[in-house]
């Protein structure tokens, strides 16, 4: 078992924490004897009480606990800017009703331990997007907890979407932070819409996606107005592609277009799910790291990028 001394940041005590109930730990007696199961069922629906807890634990400790404590950044003032936030954006609760902040954090964690399983991850969704200062650390934590009690949910950037494994997040995640304004918003969109727990528009993520991939190969060809066909042979002249991986793009492209594709008409709706929008979402992302990968390889230089 790790350490308890508070030497350590409460990032580094709260990730090994939860690091060595993943990595370490031993089944328990009841477990051992068969009395409970090895391992939760996955939580997809739900958020059991352990879940909620280990959630709350982690803003708590990264978040609240911190308002007026002169040795940690950022300042109350800037804690006090969220619970504003939550106040007139998140509840939208009129201004003259505020309470001070141990009343309104007695408040806020009242919500928490009382609202839906779905609402747990829009309060932290906004939570995360509203605390710029330490969303690295509270995505890092949040996700162990995640992975431990066997959540079918992580954050993947500053969302959180159904996922299957860390390598899917860390090719979506790479994309996210390519320093390319159009492929980062395009692949923001279509992570929103996948994600959207409430009315997920498959549809649209996947154009999104494939879009995010065009304004990539807008970006290497120097042709803003190209369609990705065009645009991919331009790319093949800076930087050699394999043919067959030229090819398959083109055909994924295809698929995007043709009148079976996505970009069909809206009155014949097509039968698309989870994961195919989740597919292109995260072959996209690949394939945007690769071609700016291959970019650099190379020695072009893009104009535009971060």
């Amino acid at each position: 078992m790790p350490s308890t001394r508070r030497s350590k940041s409460t990032t580094c005590y709260l990730r090994e924490v939860a690091e060595f109930f993943l990595t370490q730990a031993m089944a328990l007696f009841s477990q051992r004897k068969g009395i409970l199961a090895m391992q939760k069922k996955v939580q997809k629906d739900s958020i059991d009480n352990e879940l909620k807890n280990s959630l709350w634990t982690a803003v708590y400790e990264l978040v609240y606990k911190h308002y007026e404590d002169p040795r940690w950044h950022p300042t109350s003032q800037e804690i006090a800017s969220l619970f504003d936030k939550y106040w007139w954006n998140y509840f939208k609760l009129p201004s003259d009703n505020q309470p001070n902040y141990s009343d309104a954090l007695q408040r806020v964690r009242e919500y928490f331990f009382s609202c839906n399983w779905n609402e747990v991850y829009d309060f932290l969704e906004f939570t995360l997007k509203n605390a710029d200062w330490v969303q690295k650390e509270l995505r890092q934590v949040c996700n162990m907890y995640l992975e431990r009690e066997n959540s079918a949910y992580r954050f993947v950037g500053n969302e959180i979407a159904e996922i299957t494994s860390d390598v899917e997040i860390d090719a979506i995640e790479v994309a996210l932070s390519s320093g390319i304004p159009a492929v980062e918003k395009h692949l923001n969109t279509a992570l929103s819409l996948l994600s959207d727990r409430k009315k997920p528009d498959y549809r649209n993520s996947i154009k999104e996606s494939i879009s995010a991939v065009e304004a990539s190969c807008r970006l290497i060809s120097n042709e803003p107005k190209a369609t990705l066909g065009p645009a991919l042979k331009q790319v093949s002249v800076k930087t050699p592609l394999h043919p067959a991986f030229e090819k398959g793009l083109l055909t994924l492209y295809g698929f995007t277009s043709d009148e079976h594709g996505i970009r069909h008409s809206l009155l014949e709706e097509p039968q698309l799910n989870y994961s195919d929008a989740k597919f292109m979402l995260v072959l996209a992302s690949g394939f945007c790291s690769f071609l700016l990968a291959k970019c650099a390889e190379n020695g072009i230089k893009l104009k535009g990028r971060g």
